[in-house]
This record gives C-alpha cells, sequence and structure tokens, in this order.
C-alpha cells in the first residue's frame, strides 16, 4: 500500500506468462488492485483474471484505456504493440509501466517520449533489475572507489531456445536476442555512464541470424567503449545450453560479479574481489518487480523520480538500432498505428 493509503488500479494488456511475475505478485505484494485485463482472445482473459484475482475482463484492449477506473497501464505484449499501445494510454490519460524495451527501434521509442512530455503522465520503462538493491550495492561500491576506477564491464545474457513458433523469433512482432535479452545487456553497461566519463558507444557488433528466420539474430555481440578508456562487451545468445545472466564490473583495484542479475529472487548475491580479499554479500530475494513497482507507485503518487525513463528508453534504443546497423541487420519494422 502507498504512504497515501490509495493502491495503484492497474489495467493488463494480454495474457502473457511474465505477467504472474511481473505485475500480478508485485501487486499483490504492494497493495495495487488488477482491475482489468483485456486479451486477443477472451477465454484467456477470463482464465487470466481468475487465476490471478483481476476485478473484470474487458473485450479489447481499447476497452482497458477506456475504463475510467483504470489509471495505470502494464503492457507486456509482443515488442512490436509496445510503442503504439503506449502511446494510445498515454493519449488516454494513463500512467504506463512497458516491459522492454518500450519500442522497436530509437524513432519509435522518442515517438513516445514526445507523447510522454505532452501529455505529463508518468512513463517507466520495466529494466526490472535496476531497482533492486544488488545493482544498488554495486554502484556504491563503485562511487566509494573500492574497486579503483573502472576499467571492464562485461554482461552475458543466455537461455536456450524457445520453440521456433514462438513470437521472440518473429521479426514483424520485433523479435530476435538484442530485443529479448541483450536490450538488458547494454542497458547494464548505459548504467555505469557516470563512472566512466559519460555514456558508452557501440563500436563493433557481429550477430548469427535464426535459421529460418530472416533478418532475425539468434545471437549478438557488441563491443562497447566509454569516454574514460573503459571497454565492455555486450552479449546475448538465445538458443544457448544453459540460462547465463551474469554482469561483472572490472576495476583498478578489484572486481565484482552479480551471478545472476535478472533473478536476484532466486540467486541474490553480489560477489566481490579486491586486493583486500574476497567477500560475498546477499542483499535479499524480494522480487526486483515489487521494488520496480515500488518505484513506479512512488513516481506516481509522488512524483519520485526513477531510473528507467522515457529519455532512458531512447538511449537504450539508440544503443540497440547502432547494434543491428553494425551487425548487418535490419531494424525492427515499425508497426501501423
Amino acid at each position: 500500500m502507498t504512504a497515501g493509503g490509495e493502491p495503484l488500479r492497474i489495467g493488463v494488456l494480454g495474457a502473457a506468462r511474465i505477467s504472474a511475475l511481473s505485475i500480478v505478485e508485485p501487486a499483490r505484494l504492494t497493495g495495487a488492485r488488477l482491475v482489468a485485463v483485456a486479451a486477443r482472445d477472451r477465454g484467456r482473459a477470463e482464465a487470466f483474471a481468475a487465476e490471478h484475482g483481476v476485478e473484470r475482463v474487458l473485450d479489447g484492449y481499447a476497452d482497458v484505456l477506456a475504463d475510467p477506473e483504470v489509471e495505470v497501464v502494464y503492457n507486456p505484449l509482443a515488442n512490436s504493440l509496445h510503442a503504439p499501445w503506449n502511446i494510445r494510454a498515454l493519449r488516454a490519460g494513463k500512467h504506463v509501466l512497458s516491459e522492454k524495451p518500450s519500442a522497436g527501434t530509437a524513432d519509435q521509442a522518442r515517438a513516445v517520449r514526445d507523447v510522454v512530455r505532452q501529455t505529463g503522465r508518468t512513463f517507466m520503462e520495466g529494466f526490472h533489475y535496476r531497482y533492486h538493491p544488488v545493482i544498488t550495492r554495486l554502484h556504491e561500491l563503485l562511487t566509494t572507489g573500492e574497486f579503483g576506477e573502472l576499467r571492464r564491464v562485461e554482461t552475458v545474457m543466455e537461455m536456450p531456445a524457445p520453440d521456433d513458433s514462438d513470437l521472440r523469433w518473429q521479426f514483424d512482432l520485433a523479435g530476435g536476442a538484442l530485443m529479448d535479452l541483450g536490450c538488458y545487456s547494454l542497458h547494464t553497461h548505459r548504467e555505469l555512464a557516470r563512472f566512466a566519463g559519460g555514456p558508452p558507444q557501440v563500436v563493433t557488433a557481429r550477430a548469427g541470424e535464426r535459421a529460418g528466420h530472416p533478418g532475425v539474430d539468434e545471437w549478438m555481440t557488441a563491443e562497447l567503449t566509454f569516454p574514460s578508456g573503459a571497454t565492455g562487451t555486450a552479449s546475448c545468445h538465445m538458443a544457448a545450453d544453459a540460462f547465463v545472466m551474469r554482469h561483472r564490473v572490472v576495476g583498478t583495484r578489484g572486481e565484482a560479479t552479480i551471478p545472476d542479475f535478472i533473478h536476484p529472487h532466486e540467486d541474490d548475491r553480489l560477489m566481490i574481489d579486491t586486493e583486500n580479499g574476497s567477500r560475498t554479500e546477499h542483499l535479499g530475494t524480494r522480487s526486483s518487480y515489487t521494488y520496480q513497482l515500488d518505484a513506479f507507485t512512488a513516481a506516481v503518487r509522488g512524483g519520485a523520480a526513477f531510473a528507467t525513463d522515457a529519455d532512458d528508453a531512447v538511449a537504450t534504443m539508440e544503443l540497440i538500432d547502432e547494434c543491428y546497423r553494425l551487425a548487418g541487420l535490419p531494424l525492427r519494422p515499425t508497426p501501423g498505428r
């Protein structure tokens, strides 16, 4: 429950599997209300509502936006539908919590940002990892100088392949490993800009296409450089042998690794090695999605600042676009609105 006692009133677009972890459980823990849900298939929406305690089922996404009781729209649709429905929700006067990436290209992200500025609504891109104490603590240690000057960043995102018919392999739905996984890898680098003299730039990018899916990257590896001279590697692979979600920073006097920065509710370790020895800190298994909803609620209710706003989304999408260009793959398509 918020400090003022009034819970957020959330409308959900679609019945995506991720929603159970990303919004349903956080809503339960923070006291937010799941007011409405709609899906392409009403039966799926009804099943979702029954399972997760959503108050009512509506016929379509537009009905969620038109519902006067809905004040926040959560958008976990296919990547190609993020920007169009984010814009429609903002224009309907709703605050928006969008799954990442919040658009398919930098141009689309700029269009969303423009509408955020016009409407004055709160918009958050769901890079949930950023709100967990394990990341906050890592940044604190960089600030204190315990690792010396930042020299190297490595973020690895790997997972076994989804079924070949999965929407994440569909070019027209803005699929690809970079869109699904690599956006996190790039974002972790951007979040370290203040420790490296400014934001990173992509120097090179290599990718491999998914067989049978032209233009869709199965894997991507990007090399980055910071103004300070620090370097980074942001890699992703959506057809690997196992799950790897590792974030590592190396300084002149030490280094730190978060073994699973995407799932700190399963592994909350921050592993530190310096000239003074090695230690492991545990930062708590409360879900990063719940911390994210806390931050979003504070922004909506009290105007609190937060990290992953519309300007941040544009900067991330600019790096994504550059990776595709350098890897020789097309930018994701622009959907009709």
